[in-house]
């Protein structure tokens, strides 16, 4: 069977990967992992210490593309590079990482959503940051095409998906401005969107190819990655309606312990994610639920709980100074 164009691209990159020895392997795979493991708590730190305005707007551009890429990989349902060739072999460990369908790249939308949304801000203000995260964006889609875990469409959806919307969180902030009511009517809307996600994905058919009597891809664990999108985005929505009506947080600039305090808070959120939700929730509660629920744990505490007892602890020790 004659390989297509994608998979003879992908075909060389190995050969090439295999003729320097692997020497570029790991470098690849650190930005992979940086775009998924790292950069998304960029946001947090951001709504934090630097700019809520901002925070909320990366975050909601972040969840937003991975939501929907979520919902276009279960809608394409395309297998992996070496499911559709035995000749792709993923370099190391990249194989057990990737998660989920192949079309699009989660790496990339993560990548083009986050570092996009740097580019988008700073561009006008600190050009060289901008243009640095601009090669980061362009190095993470590559890297999925020399791992071998991505085809040169899954990267380029995977950007589109994460540019798109970039553009469309920045027309809304710009036509809703500071109008809560409105606010209030999109995060009804949002909260209806996430419950036809989780139905559809849930309902609608896959496909179910056996060879030798084994499941070629369990579409059950292929829906995870959605359930964490869902939960994730679900966190955003209810998080940010608790802050904005109750908890009303405003950065203390010029108290001296926020940077350790935001610093500190963020990386239980980091240990969160990578520790505590893998070793109690997602075991007790299955891989669909279990996800959903604590990703959306995750996301309204870091903007509910966090930002309260940072805002109570800089207003302590503002009471003490005086």
């Amino acid at each position: 069977m004659e390989l297509g164009i994608d998979l003879q691209y992908l075909l060389f990159l190995q050969n090439l990967r295999l003729a320097t020895g692997g020497i570029f392997d790991e470098f690849f795979n650190g930005m992979s992992k940086v775009a998924v493991d790292v950069l998304p708590f960029l946001p947090f730190l951001i709504f934090l210490c630097v700019s809520k305005k901002w925070g909320y707007r990366i975050l909601t551009s972040y969840l937003g593309a991975d939501l929907l890429n979520g919902v276009v990989k279960l809608t394409v349902c395309a297998y992996r590079p070496w499911i559709r060739s035995d000749l792709i072999e993923p370099a190391g460990d990249s194989k057990v990482a990737a998660t989920g369908y192949s079309f699009p790249s989660g790496h990339t939308v993560s990548a083009s959503s986050l570092y996009g949304s740097v580019v988008e801000n700073q561009w006008s203000k600190r050009r060289w940051l901008a243009v640095i995260c601009i090669i980061c964006i362009l190095l993470t889609g590559f890297s999925r095409n020399f791992l071998g875990v991505h085809t040169p469409q899954d990267v380029l959806v995977g950007l589109t998906e994460g540019i798109v919307m970039i553009l469309i969180v920045r027309k809304a902030s710009q036509a809703i401005s500071d109008n809560e009511k409105t606010y209030d009517i999109l995060t009804l809307v949002g909260i209806l969107v996430v419950i036809a996600v989780l139905i559809y994905v849930q309902v609608k058919p896959y496909p179910m190819d056996y060879v030798d009597g084994k499941l070629l891809v369990d579409p059950q664990k292929m829906m995870n990655d959605c359930f964490k999108a869902c939960g994730a985005f679900l966190g955003l929505l209810l998080g940010s309606y608790v802050e904005r009506h109750y908890i009303h947080y405003e950065i203390p600039f010029g108290y001296k312990n926020l940077p350790i305090q935001a610093g500190v808070s963020v990386a239980l959120l980091f240990i969160w994610k990578a520790y505590f939700e893998k070793a109690t929730i997602i075991p007790a509660l299955g891989g669909h639920w279990g996800n959903l629920i604590s990703r959306f744990g995750m996301v309204f505490i870091g903007l509910t709980l966090i930002p309260y007892l940072i805002m109570k602890s800089a207003r302590e020790s503002q009471q003490n100074a005086a």
